[in-house]
This record gives C-alpha cells, structure tokens and sequence, in this order.
C-alpha cells in the first residue's frame, strides 16, 4: 500500500457553485492536470442543497453528474472521496432551505441558502429526527449509485460538521454516526467511511471528536492549518501537522490516520501584500511550496497513511464578489494552481514527493506520544492542545 497524495477539489470558475453549472470537459482537464502532477486522490464536495432539494427527494441529475464524475476520475486514474452534507465550507454554512428555521448554528458563519445570505438558523441534525431520516435517504442512495465503482475511495461524512451544528451530546454524536455510516452501507456493504475532523474538535468540546468517529468509521481524517492557530509559530508550521495527526491517532485508539486538509493561501512576489481578508496571512509562493515540501515529509514520517492539500485552484475574480470570497480575501488564493491553471511552485514539491511514491511508515512506537500527560478526557480543557504542542515541539528537540 502507498501513502495517499491527494487534493481537495471545487472548480476555478465555480467553486461551490460547481454541481449547478457542471462542465464534464472543465472536470476533465482538471482531473488530467491533477494526475500528471502525481496527486492519486481527490476529495470533492457534495452541495446539500443541490444534492437534496427537499428532504424525500434526492435530485437525480445531480446523482448522474456525480457518477460522470467518478467515470472522469476513473478516466484520470484517480481515487474520489465525496463528501456529503456540504455544509461548512471556506467560512460559509451552505443548507438547503429544508434544514433551516431551528434554533442552532455557529453564529461566526454566514448561512447561505436558495443563493443568498439568510439570517434563519440550523436545524440540529443530530437532535432533529426528520433531518436525520433525510440524511439516511440521501446517503443511501448515493452510496447505491456509486456501489462497486472502481473509482471510490471512500465517503465522508461532512466537512468540519461542528462549524454547523454541534450535538446536544456525545450519545447524539454517536447515534448520528452510526445511522449515517449504516445506511451508506445499506447502499454499499463495501463502502469505507470517515468524517471530516478538525483542529476545534480537539480545542473545544464538540461532542464529536476522534475517539466518538473512530466506533463507526474505518479510518480518521483531520485537518489543520498553523495559520489558523495562534498558538502555532507561523502559518507554515508544519510541526503543527504531525502533531494533530498523532494526538488524532492516540485519541482513536491508533486508528489509521488520513491528514485530509492543509494548505496555504498564497501570493506570487510582487503582486500583493502578505495580508489577506479578515486577518488571515497569505505566505509567498516559494515560501509555500518549501512549507508543502515539508509538511509531505512530516506527515508520512509520522505514520499517516496519506495527505491531501488545501485546495487544486485559486478561484476566477467573476465569483469574487459572491460569498465566500467577498468577506474572506484569503479564500480566493488557497490554490495549487493560479486561476488561470498555470501552476504555483508548490506544484513541483508534489512531484518530487510523488515520484518517491512511498509506502506509509509503519506506526512508531508508543514512545512517540511521550509528549502527552493527559487522559483523552482532557483534551478539551482550556489551551490544552497548545500546551501539548509546547511539549510535543519540546520533545522533538530534545529539550
């Protein structure tokens, strides 16, 4: 088996409006450019509101240009991990109108629904039956129609759910993983499952973190960004990385991790500043690719079975007014590639990573997780996983 080199997918000229104005050439192109640079895998994004306009009628065209998809991706000899109830996504929550008029949700996040910025709030899926039941639908059928294709991976279960809607209880997080993850099996005794973890998970108590996925999913993913962290030292610390891969690890019960985001927004020297939107800084393009460079290394050695960059494009400035692009700058610039599909330098560090095309390193020892002197349960507490990073990168320099 070989480590995964994947990346995360939406569209230049579309981003999340890719599934209304799919174009299977634009797709194609895409997925060939991604396949010569060496990446194996690629993560892509189910719209919920486009997948499921009402909750008892998952939208069949939208189910036939995802199998167009993978049949592309097939095409291109690439792995495709769909993730379904998108959702959170690039500092937005996209819901179909359906899923709206409750009393919950991450008031840091603009709600987008019916293309427009709504001021309703979320309906809890884990607490409220008849969003879980159209949930169980829309995952049942999906995995039905792509049952045995030789082109899925796997299926994740959301995108950093918790920015949405966070359980009442762990005992509801639970619940809502099992019945999700059975009724894609329903649709595909075969089908492989996990769910979109991040950093906050681990920071905060979401009731739903690597332990409570690893009951019902076969592998772990995370994701992480050191310029979203305060307590990191810079945003391309790629320290940060296998630290949140093996604290992911340990927390799981040694489950198998997939590190399924990292990146850096960037800008090319001499046409920007290195401020982005809302605080958030974009790093030089060769400063960048040093830290893919690095952070490729960092997450094989640490025993991840694969990693998957943030994200193929930059985005076309016709949709940088749209949200979420027109309040968060930064969002635009995430790319491996410009908008214009030339490549970023970061490029050729995936190249020369995949050329090694390197099986993953067998777990280290126990003694890898020195660092922690902690019980799971008390991840959650306050600057706790900062002060586990002091020590982690104490560790690891012999202090």
């Amino acid at each position: 088996m070989t480590f995964r080199l994947g990346i995360n997918y939406w569209p230049a000229r579309t981003a999340m409006g890719w599934w209304a104005a799919f174009d299977r050439a634009e797709v194609a192109a895409d997925f060939a450019r991604i396949a010569a640079a060496g990446f194996d895998s690629v993560r892509l994004f189910l719209t919920w509101e486009d997948f499921q306009p009402e909750p008892d009628q998952p939208s069949a065209p939208m189910i036939e240009r995802l199998v167009t998809t993978l049949e592309l991706a097939q095409a291109a000899r690439l792995s495709v991990m769909p993730t379904l109830f998108t959702g959170h996504m690039s500092g937005v929550n996209w819901l179909p109108g359906w899923a709206l008029g409750g009393s919950d949700g991450d008031r840091r996040f603009r709600v987008v629904s019916g293309d427009r910025v709504v001021q309703q709030r979320l309906r809890n899926w884990y607490a409220d039956d008849e969003v879980l039941q159209a949930q169980e639908l829309l995952a049942r059928e999906l995995a039905r129609a792509l049952a045995g294709h030789p082109a899925l991976w796997a299926w994740d279960l959301g995108n950093e759910n918790s920015n949405c809607v966070v359980p009442p209880t762990r005992a509801h997080g639970r619940d809502w993983l099992r019945r999700v993850s059975d009724a894609i099996r329903q649709g595909d005794a075969g089908a492989l499952v996990t769910v979109g973890l991040h950093m906050e998970d681990m920071e905060h108590d979401r009731r739903l973190g690597p332990a409570d996925a690893a009951e019902s999913c076969d592998f772990l993913t995370m994701h992480g960004y050191p310029g979203y962290a305060s307590w990191a030292r810079g945003p391309t610390d790629e320290e940060l990385l296998p630290f949140l891969a093996i604290v992911t690890r340990w927390l799981g019960g040694g489950a198998d991790v997939v590190f399924s985001e990292f990146g850096v927004p960037t800008y090319r020297d001499g046409d920007s500043d290195s401020a982005g939107g809302g605080g958030v800084a974009l790093v030089e393009e060769q400063a960048a690719a040093a830290y893919v460079d690095r952070a490729l290394a960092a997450l094989h050695e640490c025993g991840c079975v694969g990693a998957m960059l943030w994200c193929y494009s930059d985005y076309v400035p016709a949709i940088w007014r749209s949200p979420p692009f027109d309040a968060a700058v930064h969002e635009r610039f995430f790319g491996q590639w410009r908008a214009d599909a030339s490549p970023k330098p970061a490029v050729a560090s995936v190249e020369a990573f995949a050329r090694r095309r390197l099986a993953p390193v067998p777990v280290p020892p126990s003694t890898d997780t020195s660092f922690i002197d902690i019980e799971p349960s008390d991840i959650c507490r306050p600057d706790e996983l900062a002060r586990l990073y002091r020590r982690f990168c104490d560790a690891r320099r012999g202090a």
